[in-house]
């Protein structure tokens, strides 16, 4: 079962402003990244669910979480059906990304009250997604819509929540086109973690990182 509801998970997503996203199929690895994350600075990782029995892992992942790291709040990411979705909710998952809307996960996730995350990549489907009770929309493939695609959708739908996933980096001059245009918060995956980070396990090296970037988007929201 969830440890937090839909507004208390959208409301970190807005304060921290950053989703790391992670997948790896070695518990004792995701549990030093999920450390890292969050003596960064990071309250949010998204699990990417893209390996065999990787429910098995988020589940340990999630379960050293509430136990070790107070705050940290565990999300499941690529899910593309309800029963997955009910899957991962079943281990603990506090919300779920997907990277299509589907409307049986709305239903599967909204029955919980458990934030759902729907990838759009249109006006009418991130319209779709808010009717449906979605409270932060994932523009994805970020780097193919941009920051204009943002700033396009926010003219006429100024209440909307948008997360791009995909196109994101730690940089300052990406991040400010990206929070300049009008995103709550952005998802990034191997940007911020990277295979070279995981090959020398330099842990510290990513907490610094984690750290970094989220000053980064506090200074450019300030």
């Amino acid at each position: 079962m969830a440890q937090y509801s839909r507004l208390q998970v959208a409301t970190v997503m807005r304060e921290t402003g950053m989703v790391p996203l992670f997948f790896h199929s070695d518990v004792a690895l995701g549990k030093k990244v999920l450390k890292a994350c969050y003596d960064g600075g990071a309250r949010l990782l998204e699990f990417t669910s893209r390996g065999d029995y990787a429910h098995e892992i988020f589940g340990e992942l999630n379960k050293y979480a509430i136990s070790e790291l107070p705050g940290m709040i565990m999300g499941v990411g690529s899910i593309t059906d309800a029963g997955a979705a009910s899957t991962y909710m079943l281990s603990g998952a506090n919300f779920i990304v997907t990277p299509v809307l589907r409307e049986d996960i709305a239903l599967a996730c909204n029955r919980r009250k458990v934030l759902w995350s729907p990838g759009c990549g249109s006006l009418t489907e991130i319209a779709r997604a808010e009717e449906l009770g979605c409270e932060v929309v994932k523009l994805f493939p970020g780097d193919v819509y941009g920051p204009k695609f943002v700033k396009g959708v926010r003219g006429p739908q100024p209440w909307t929540s948008i997360m791009p996933t995909g196109g994101v980096s730690p940089t300052e001059e990406n991040l400010r086109e990206w929070f300049d245009a009008g995103v709550t918060c952005v998802g990034m995956g191997s940007k911020l973690i990277s295979k070279t980070i995981l090959e020398n396990r330099d842990f510290q090296g990513l907490e610094k990182k984690v750290k970094a970037t989220l000053t980064i988007i506090k200074n450019i929201r300030s």
